[in-house]
């Protein structure tokens, strides 16, 4: 059963994972602020984002293809730690750990023990795949030479949720907050005792 009641969701004390993902420029950094807005707990930034930096900033340049195994471990691990930090209730994620399937194939990577492991391990409660919006104005996205490139990513990430045995809902181009009401209104309601 759905609710579009955001306080009955929050009733359950038991864990609660929903990834909400998508390619570059489908808006999530906008729906996060809203779910913020909103009291509905969800991750702070974007782990993989956050690690790209640093290791830009570290490398003096953007990740050459030595690099790329290291970088999709890292990400992997912080993915693994906000996971296991969640002990109770309702959270969304920036991402989840079937993420590294498109971005690893997006870098010419296969699978690796690793993620094939956290895979089977971790598992969320549901996967929200934004669809791409037209906005391609993004700062974070200038590292995209081509609107293909983006889409390639974003048809590699959702593949790797197939893979994972995940079924994704995805969410149509909107406002933020009509992508939050779609969103919470396709997350059911926490058990009754």
């Amino acid at each position: 059963m759905s609710t579009t009641d955001p306080a009955a969701l929050l009733t359950s004390t038991e864990p609660r994972r929903y990834v909400i993902t998508g390619g570059p420029s489908a808006g999530k950094e906008a729906v996060f602020a809203e779910l913020h807005a909103r009291g509905l707990p969800a991750s702070e930034g974007e782990p993989a984002r956050e690690i790209y930096r640093k290791h830009r900033e570290r490398l003096g340049r953007h990740l050459q293809v030595g690099d790329r195994r290291d970088y999709s471990r890292e990400v992997l691990a912080a993915f693994v730690a906000e996971f296991c930090d969640h002990k109770t209730g309702l959270r969304f994620y920036n991402r989840g750990i079937p993420d590294g399937y498109g971005w690893d194939r997006f870098f010419g990577l296969g699978p690796y023990a690793e993620l094939e492991e956290a895979t089977r391990v971790y598992r969320y409660d549901g996967v929200f795949v934004l669809d791409p919006l037209d906005d391609l104005d993004s700062e974070d996205d200038l590292v995209w030479a081509k609107e293909r490139e983006m889409r390639r990513v974003h048809e590699l990430i959702i593949q790797g949720y197939y893979d994972a045995g995940y079924r994704p809902v995805f969410v149509p181009a909107d406002e933020a907050a009509a992508r939050v009401d779609f969103i919470v209104a396709n997350v059911p309601a926490p058990p009754t005792a």
